[in-house]
């Protein structure tokens, strides 16, 4: 009988993370120079247990690989989420952490962020100096990921030594005097055994937001060692400290209004005794990859995250100065509250250990490729008493010097606050019944343990739940380059936390399940265009603030929703095309302003385009383009207030060269050409938020690679 399956799986894992490391190795200025293919990821790992090519995948994934980031300039996960349509801010204040949504549910920050499979947490930048990919699946990742909100969970894929050896520099400018520097290192030792991979970087901050200064350092270190040619060991570390005042946003006038004629360059966070938020984050990451034959392989990972915040700021909320004031609300004339908000020694120590079995196996002329796993996680959280201390007022058209709050107050002693543990089996069966025709099943059995502490005053409280979080999909391909797939997917994410400004704060909700259906399609037109549409409903239950102030869940949001997207990536014009339709209501919540109303922060069409041309006479020269539209959101629950929509475009330039032995890149880019002031945030989060867009800024960078 003909064998199903060509390749073991972890032959093909391996060819494919050899070929990654030969097109990092690569020079990036020959590539710009001979106008030759742009080499595109069309693979992920983070759609189920395989590295299989996007195609195969019965699901919404994106990935992004190095060579992509590099030539759009990404040097953030802010900069990446701008190229998918699915993708939105969620309370992303500049200087804070970068925190989006997908599908118009926001992920959370303990269980929606991945380090090569394994949660880390989401509550400061997540470098990319030492990441060869950006993976986002977009929708309910119960099997893939256990705990997870439903709009999916962004994996974040480390760097791996180089066969060749790989020496690289860049340094950017931005306006304000933003420096940017970096350095890539690669290679074999002597030994050809073991591998390494060296990144560094380092900031000076200075942002578009006036004030809104810092620095940041980032250092990692990866290493290999091929231990037979059967067994290979990887570990990878990395630090980073970053310091930086943030940029809180506005809030409607008197409750009602949105503001107008303010500046984005503006920073309410403005006073002589304002303090920088703080953070160190650090990873350690080991994997020990074996293949027992032919078909089967073994892999056990591990990662540990620390992450450590004192947060400080000068924080605008509500107006006491008119009336009985507004809470929220700035005042008529646009004065607001300040707060003296401190947060000191914040931490966060997450740990995540995954085993799996992967192999292939043939029950008649059915093939199938199995995986059967274990999954254990504990996420530790530890904060003290805040401080939130009124000091005064300002105003945002007329800015002020408050005094500190009196007494020099400090927040309280650090302890454990909250804590949980998730242990999970697995199993994926991926059948293929005929060349045509595929099953994916797979089933996650979750347990999870928690227990919190809100109050140092009132006692812990424990819970124990499990979960069966099913996932089936039927794949045909009618054709060679094209599949038609159909997924049903159940999920649990982690309940919300209660704001602080609510009867039950920081008190959390427990798990909250989510189903979704998704139907889509996948393939190549022509010969280099891939195209994908997907239509999906996601079901999920509503957490909001009620009339009462308290934190609740109550009733359900129901997202229905149509992706299309469409990317080339060979000749001289690569293009890429993303687009999100999406009907985001509230339902059975039993309150008549609310049921039947749209989800906050959530705009009804959102695209994005991009494009690179290779201008044919001038050997070395890239031209690109993106164009942005989102269509008006709401504010509140209520639907009271909108937001206008808005379009953003820029526009770059690329232009490879040889100096000596060395390619060199030069790039420029300015973003937001046209200066359009827009809403770019909009949130409830911390009493209801709105954040400015970044005026039109410019950027320069010269890559060389020696």
């Amino acid at each position: 009988m003909k064998p199903v399956f060509k390749h073991s799986l972890l032959a093909c894992a391996l060819a494919q993370a050899f070929a990654v490391q030969a097109q990092t190795a690569e020079p990036v200025a020959s590539v710009l120079v001979t106008g030759s293919k742009w080499a595109v990821s069309d693979r992920a790992n983070i759609g189920g247990f395989a590295d299989l090519p996007l195609m195969d995948i019965p699901a919404s994934v994106v990935a992004i690989g190095r060579s992509q980031m590099q030539d759009l300039s990404i040097r953030s996960a802010s900069d990446a989420a701008q190229y998918d349509a699915s993708v939105g801010d969620a309370y992303n204040a500049v200087g804070y952490a970068e925190q989006f949504s997908v599908r118009g549910f926001k992920l959370n920050n303990n269980s929606g962020y991945r380090k090569d499979g394994i949660a880390i947490a989401g509550d400061t930048q997540i470098p990319l100096e030492n990441k060869e990919r950006f993976e986002l699946l977009k929708g309910v990742a119960g099997l893939q990921a256990g705990l997870a909100a439903p709009g999916g969970v962004i994996n974040f894929v480390t760097k791996r030594p180089t066969d060749t050896p790989l020496r690289s520099i860049t340094v950017e400018a931005r306006e304000r005097g933003t420096v940017h520097a970096e350095a890539d290192i690669g290679g074999r030792f002597e030994d050809t055994r073991f591998g390494y991979r060296i990144n560094a970087a380092a900031d000076r901050l200075r942002s578009y937001v006036r004030g809104a200064d810092g620095k940041r350092q980032f250092a990692s270190a990866a290493f290999d060692w091929q231990i037979t040619p059967d067994a290979k060991l990887d570990l990878d570390l990395d630090f980073q400290h970053k310091e930086q005042i943030t940029a809180p946003g506005y809030q409607l006038i008197r409750g009602v209004d949105l503001p107008a004629q303010v500046s984005p360059k503006l920073l309410l966070n403005a006073q002589p005794w304002t303090r920088p938020v703080d953070t160190d984050s650090a990873n350690v990451g080991l994997r020990f990859a074996y293949r027992l034959n032919a078909d089967w392989n073994a892999t056990v990972s591990a990662n540990k995250h620390w992450f450590k915040r004192d947060d400080f700021t000068a924080f605008p909320y509500g107006c006491s100065n008119e009336g009985d004031g507004y809470y929220p609300g700035y005042c008529g004339n646009g004065d607001y509250d300040v707060y003296d908000y401190q947060s000191t020694g914040e931490r966060k120590t997450p740990f995540g250990l995954q085993a799996q079995l992967q192999g292939r196996l043939s029950t008649g002329n059915v093939g199938h490729l199995l995986t059967l796993g274990s999954s254990y996680a504990e996420r530790h959280n530890s904060y003290g008493d805040y401080v939130y201390d009124y000091a005064g007022y300002s105003n945002i058209y007329n800015p002020l010097i408050t005094d500190p709050a009196p007494g020099n107050p400090t927040t309280g002693p650090v302890y454990e606050r909250f804590r949980d543990r998730e242990r999970a089996v697995y199993v994926q069966d991926i059948v293929t019944l005929t060349p045509q025709l595929a099953v994916h099943a797979g089933l996650r059995y979750v347990k999870i343990d928690s227990a919190q502490q809100p109050e140092s005053s009132l006692p812990w409280v424990s819970d124990k739940a499990s979960f069966a979080l099913p996932n089936v999909s039927l794949v045909y391909c009618p054709t060679k380059n094209w599949n038609v797939y159909g997924t049903l997917a159940h999920g649990l994410e982690s309940g919300g936390v209660a704001p602080i400004e609510t009867s039950n704060a920081n008190q959390d909700l427990g798990p909250n399940r989510s189903k979704q259906i998704e139907f889509g399609v996948k393939g190549i037109a022509g010969k280099d265009v891939s195209v994908s549409a997907a239509v999906f409903q996601i079901t999920s239950g509503l957490e909001y603030t009620d009339a009462n102030e308290t934190f609740v869940r109550n009733g359900r949001r129901v997202h229905r929703g149509l992706e299309l997207s469409a990317q080339r990536a060979t000749g001289g014009l690569a293009y890429g095309a993303s687009l999100l339709a999406l009907r985001a209501r509230q339902e059975d919540t039993g309150d008549g302003a609310l049921d039947g109303k749209r989800v906050t922060n959530v705009p009804d069409l959102k695209t994005t385009v991009w494009a690179e041309y290779a201008v044919p006479n001038v050997p070395g020269l890239k031209l690109n383009g993106q164009w942005q539209y989102a269509g008006k959101k709401t504010f509140d629950p209520e639907n009271t207030v909108d937001v206008p929509g808005y379009h953003v475009v820029g526009l770059g330039a690329a232009y490879g060269m040889k100096m000596g032995a060395t390619n060199v890149i030069l790039r420029a880019r300015v973003d937001n050409l046209f200066d359009k002031f827009y809403w770019r945030d909009v949130t409830q989060d911390l009493g209801g938020y709105l954040l400015p867009g970044a005026p039109r800024t410019f950027r320069v960078s010269a890559q060389f690679d020696f």
